[in-house]
């Protein structure tokens, strides 16, 4: 029976939730970064730099941003009220807390832009210097990666993963019970289980990622069947807690606006969105539900992602109006994957010294990505390892006697590895490999392709 509700990264559509909580006299505080609808929940307060009228100049704050903006100027009314002093407690320091904002952050895909990058470089700074939180320190540990050399990336696909298993699977109060706690021993009896659920996770992801390509290739099969605009599937016994990944995973691949829905606890399908550059796939969702009132139960995001409730019987209706949405909004350029590369480096500069600058110029991440360079290689070795992940040896032309690392994850096992091939043009990140403490350079490859089927304009 609470007084006060406070939301932390939601809220800003919930209008019958807060409505309903003041039939109870609770009041609420939203603290949220989604993007509002036409009307705001009557809250007591709203905390949101989207909002109307709100002229905070950040505002692709992620909801840890938010709350942590909002922790700020708490502190500072309660400073100028004197009230600590009064109270006899010691003034907080909020740079305790960029750890998690750092962490937060990047988890959430937000942009980098200045803002955002200050908050995860301090944050990271901190954990570098061991001034983070013992689950931090027990994740790190149980992904294999070294707190004094932690990255922004590291954030996003070692820690973000671990820490997401907990809600998509069993309990969200595994991972923030993980964070809080101030015991490293129950920090990494947490961090193991959240590791597990993470390996639980990826078994069910890879078998939905297989069954949703099964579907698509069996369509592409069809005499004169050209790939949608959009992608929308559905299967009953799929998990809704896996949709999002899957959703990502088919947009990456097929470069297509997809929705992903499982049967949700109450009956409804819940549907998870990822978008291409060029289609603000929230705007998609309010566009097909003001066209069809009633269609869509709820609803709410962002440009990249959104997130979607609907009775199941509707769905054939909803996947028509979605598809017909995002061709009035799109292009056929709009649909072609695009990949920006920095260039071409020269055999000096393939050196861990390069490596190590741009790695020290980070953090980097969405919108501020890494750099990405391409060029010609000869393959001299090529081998799958860890089951799909291809490992090469590569020399430059130019320069036949420099032997570089090279690893191409998640490779497609059908085209790889390719005996035949013996030139590649490849477009890479220059990545430093730290093993058992020796650093060596390695290119972290993100396209490839033979030389004698080169298809793809870089």
């Amino acid at each position: 029976k609470p007084d006060v509700i406070v939301t932390v990264d939601n809220g800003i559509s919930s209008i019958d939730g807060v409505a309903h909580a003041a039939d109870f006299a609770i009041d609420v505080i939203v603290t949220d970064h989604h993007l509002p609808g036409d009307k705001l929940p009557q809250a007591f307060a709203v905390v949101n730099p989207n909002q109307p009228g709100c002229d905070f100049p950040a505002k692709n704050l992620a909801g840890v941003g938010v709350a942590f903006y909002c922790l700020s100027g708490l502190r500072s009314e309660l400073r100028s009220r004197g009230w600590f002093e009064k109270a006899g407690i010691t003034e907080p320091s909020m740079a305790t807390w960029l750890d998690l904002v750092a962490l937060g952050t990047v988890a959430d895909v937000v942009p980098l832009d200045e803002v955002n990058r200050a908050l995860v470089h301090q944050g990271i700074q901190r954990i570098r210097s061991g001034l983070c939180r013992p689950g931090i320190k027990a994740l790190l540990q149980i992904a294999g990666k070294l707190s004094h050399r932690v990255l922004a990336s590291d954030l996003g696909f070692a820690l973000g993963p671990r820490l997401n298993a907990a809600g998509r699977l069993d309990d969200i109060s595994l991972g923030i019970n993980c964070l809080i706690t101030d015991d490293p021993h129950h920090a990494m009896s947490t961090a193991t289980t959240l590791d597990q659920l993470n390996k639980d996770r990826k078994s069910i992801e890879q078998g939905m990622q297989r069954e949703a390509l099964s579907v698509l290739d069996k369509l592409l099969m069809e005499p004169d069947q050209e790939l949608p605009v959009a992608l929308c599937l559905f299967d009953a016994r799929w998990h809704q807690g896996v949709v999002g990944l899957v959703a990502s995973r088919l947009k990456e691949k097929y470069h297509r606006p997809t929705v992903v829905f499982a049967r949700a606890d109450n009956g409804e399908l819940k549907g998870s969105s990822r978008s291409i550059p060029g289609l603000h796939i929230r705007d998609v969702m309010e566009a097909v539900a003001n066209e069809h009132p009633g269609l869509i139960s709820k609803f709410g995001g962002h440009a990249m992602a959104a997130g979607l409730s609907l009775e199941e019987d509707k769905l054939e209706k909803f996947s028509q109006a979605f598809q017909a949405q995002v061709e009035q909004e799109i292009s056929a350029d709009d649909l072609k994957a695009v990949i920006f590369s920095d260039g071409e480096l020269r055999p000096d500069q393939l050196s861990i010294t390069v490596a190590e600058l741009l790695r020290d110029s980070g953090p980097w991440g969405q919108q501020f990505p890494e750099p990405l360079f391409d060029g010609e290689f000869t393959i001299k070795q090529q081998r799958i390892v860890g089951e799909k992940h291809l490992k090469l040896v590569l020399s430059c032309p130019s320069q036949p006697d420099l032997m570089l690392d090279a690893i191409h994850f998640n490779m497609d096992a059908e085209r790889w590895p390719n005996r035949q091939c013996e030139t590649v043009h490849c477009v890479y990140q220059l990545d430093i490999n730290d093993f058992r403490g020796k650093c060596s350079l390695q290119l972290l490859v993100r396209h490839i392709q033979p030389i004698a089927d080169e298809r793809t304009t870089l």
